[in-house]
Formats: structure tokens, C-alpha cells, sequence
């Protein structure tokens, strides 16, 4: 079954709906939401993607998330995706948004977080390994292991961004 995408602009507004696939092979942006997820120590979660996925496999990332469907936004994706993909439920608040060149296409990417307390269920087909670090654990990781490149920009974003009350301009890759 194909997964259908809202087609964006460089301002993010709808074009129209297409396949995920295409949007992908013709390099049409389209949204993915990911979430930062915490434990109450204020931890961040990494996990490994498993062998056989089509994307990315077996590189470490430290988002949860995926492509935005047709008319959701990108906190109800975000709170979709730790569902499916940790088997938890959390209240998700967005963080901030950026145009990502993407590696194997470009995409607008929503960033969010949310405090995990629930035991984690990971789906078996996307998770192959899972485990909570600090940031200065996590930023030690970034030059040892393979982790998904987007997550690598997302991570640098995250760090530079304004602290909260604070104005910032949004990032943009491109």
C-alpha cells in the first residue's frame, strides 16, 4: 500500500497529495515530524535502525518519527509516529521547524519533544537496538557511530536554538 504525503512549498503550503515514493524520486518536498524523546532525567533516547528497513538501515538515530499524512499536522504525526514505532503515548510539544536538504530527498522537518515515562515497546521491524544517553553521551556517539545524517543536522539545529522566550529565526538548509 502506498503511503500518501501532502506535496509543500519552500513556505511549506500544500500543492497537493502524492505518493511518498514520488515526492521522493522527484525531490518534491513533502513533511516528516520527528520527536526528541526524554526520560524524566532529562535523557535523550538512541536507538538503531534495523538491517532490513529501506532507509537508513542499521544507523543510529536519536529522532522517532516519520512522514506527516495527508491532513495531519505535524504534532499529531509526532505523537503517531511514538506510537507506532515505541508503542508509547506522550504528549508532544513542537520545538521547531526546518527546511532539510534531506539525503535522500528534501523535506520540511518538525521537531518536537516529549518526556517518555512508559515502559517502551519498540516494533521489532524498525528498532534493532534502543537505549538512553545524555547529551554529552549522545554528542561523544555522533563522531563514533553511524547515525542518519539528517538526525546529525537536526541535532546541531537543536543545540543552537534559542532558548525558550527568546526570538530566533528559522533555520533553512537551502
Amino acid at each position: 500500500m502506498s503511503e500518501l504525503v501532502e506535496r509543500v512549498d519552500e513556505r511549506d503550503r500544500v500543492l497537493g497529495v502524492v505518493e511518498r515514493s514520488e515526492a521522493i524520486e522527484r525531490h518534491w518536498l513533502h513533511r516528516v515530524a520527528t520527536t526528541v524523546c526524554r526520560d524524566p532525567e532529562g535523557r535523550i533516547l538512541v536507538h538503531r535502525r534495523q538491517e532490513g528497513v529501506s532507509r537508513f538501515p542499521g544507523q543510529y538515530n536519536w529522532l522517532i518519527g516519520g512522514a506527516v499524512e495527508v491532513g495531519e499536522s505535524y504534532e499529531e504525526a509526532a505523537a503517531r509516529e511514538l506510537t507506532e514505532e515505541l508503542g508509547v503515548r506522550a504528549p508532544v510539544r513542537f520545538v521547531f521547524k526546518f527546511l532539510c536538504d534531506g539525503l535522500i530527498s528534501p523535506y520540511w522537518l518538525g521537531l518536537h519533544e516529549a518526556v517518555v515515562t512508559e515502559v517502551l515497546v519498540p516494533d521489532p521491524s524498525e528498532i534493532a537496538w534502543h537505549g538512553w544517553v545524555s547529551e554529552r553521551e549522545l554528542r561523544d556517539a555522533l563522531g563514533q557511530w553511524t547515525f542518519v545524517a539528517d538526525g546529525v543536522d537536526a541535532f546541531r539545529r537543536y543545540l543552537a536554538r534559542p532558548a525558550p522566550g527568546q526570538s530566533g529565526r528559522q533555520c533553512s538548509s537551502k
